[in-house]
């Protein structure tokens, strides 16, 4: 019996340096780079700020009020928090001492200039799909950026999730490195969407469910955003107005908000027409959500009638009897229709009741720089009443998702907004 705990942590001693030998020689492997494809051109920095954009990099690597990518913005997650580095030219705090393939290194492979590895809050999952020629174009965009003199913070994480060896050990089960490949049937839009949403766009970190070890699983059918408490929802979608969503954060059939408000905002509006329909066009394509039965429980005939009547008194002005939403004078979406609303047909409500507590607007772009905005009802309706209004809304219309219960409701009256 004495010897059982000794026994216990001398095979985790084991198996975390078998798990270090074989991780770390899986991906150490790095192509060749030629100067030319990191050269400081203006084509090559160019095309680097566009990558940068797409894969919203500034939005983890610059903390609020702070400089452009110097790091310090902390990333919450189950295991702990992450702190995210400064990737300006500094020589001594940033990336400035870095070559092309030590970049390419952390990029593809997840390891960082001195050999750590890294974790996959940096998403390298995703990022090892992309190309070399556009990690040497945003290695060429970084390395233009001014320098910013700011030391690292370090991660505050979780004995063991704090240990090199356990991160080798995730990185056996969960990682495997490697270049997205084109699949030439599918034609060049689909190849270029799939690039995009597969790699550069990280969709997967947030719209996909994970594991109790962090691990996003296969496809792109939502999932519950760790610690943010907000709802990512599938993003197999038929919607023709889906490029128009991704670009503005509205459309004629919905609007974002939340953390994806802030993706749209920062990332998204700044693709090209063709790379939003690239996009679009490839996730048409996924497959949907198998059908499931109409969720229990159902709406009683008592919290429907209190809902009814909430929704006449509070939101029937902008989002109409009919639940059909407004537009604005010149057709532009205005207040987003409920009726088949993809965010109140979602397995969790969570986004549904966020949003009538803490109210919001669509993120401010160039393709609807005036967003139009719900105000906050907290103040205003109890946890029965939001959950009763929320629960007539998502049983509306044609819409057939669950009820909400007041227990619910009160469990995100005090969740920070991000």
């Amino acid at each position: 019996m004495k010897y059982r705990l000794p026994l216990a942590f001398a095979a985790f001693v084991l198996i975390a340096i078998a798990a270090l030998l074989l991780a770390w020689p899986r991906a150490q492997h790095i192509p060749s780079s030629s100067p030319q494809a990191w050269a400081p051109t203006a084509g090559n920095i160019a095309r680097g700020a566009y990558l940068a954009r797409a894969g919203d990099c500034a939005a983890c690597h610059t903390a609020r009020g702070g400089q452009a990518y110097a790091g310090g913005r902390a990333v919450d997650t189950p295991f702990g928090r992450v702190m995210a580095p400064n990737i300006t030219p500094d020589v001594d705090t940033g990336i400035g001492a870095w070559t092309a393939d030590d970049f390419w290194n952390a990029l593809h492979n997840g390891i960082a200039k001195d050999g750590r590895l890294l974790y996959p809050a940096f998403p390298y999952p995703n990022y090892t799909k992309v190309s070399r020629d556009d990690a040497d174009a945003l290695f060429a965009y970084l390395r233009s950026l001014p320098p910013a003199r700011q030391q690292n913070q370090p991660h505050a994480l979780r004995f063991p999730y704090d240990s090199q060896a356990a991160l080798a050990a995730w990185r056996l089960l969960y990682f495997k490195p490697g270049v997205y490949q084109a699949e030439p049937a599918k034609g060049a839009d689909w190849n270029r969407g799939a690039y995009l949403v597969e790699g550069l766009g990280h969709c997967a970190a947030c719209h996909s469910p994970r594991n109790n070890l962090g691990a996003s699983g296969q496809g792109l059918h939502g999932g519950l955003i760790p610690v943010l408490g907000w709802y990512a929802p599938s993003l197999a979608s038929k919607d023709p107005h889906l490029a128009q969503l991704l670009q503005t954060g509205v459309s004629p059939n919905g609007a974002v908000y939340g953390p994806m408000a802030e993706v749209v905002r920062q990332s998204l509006q700044h693709l090209s027409a063709s790379d939003a329909g690239a996009m679009a066009a490839y996730l048409h394509t996924l497959p949907a959500e198998r059908a499931a039965a109409r969720p229990a429980p159902l709406p009683s005939e008592s919290l429907m009638k209190l809902g009814a009547q909430i929704y006449d008194r509070h939101c029937v002005d902008c989002h109409g009897k009919d639940g059909r939403g407004a537009l604005t004078t010149d057709g532009a979406p205005a207040y987003p229709p409920l009726a088949g609303n993809r965010t109140l047909a979602a397995r969790e409500p969570v986004n549904a009741i966020r949003i009538v507590l803490n109210g919001g607007f669509a993120p401010s772009t160039k393709g609807n720089p005036r967003p139009y905005g719900m105000p906050p009802f907290s103040q205003v309706l109890d946890d029965t009443e939001v959950a009763a209004v929320v629960s007539y809304v998502r049983a509306s219309w044609g819409n057939e998702a669950r009820m909400v219960t007041a227990p619910e409701v009160n469990g995100y009256r005090s969740v920070p907004l991000e």
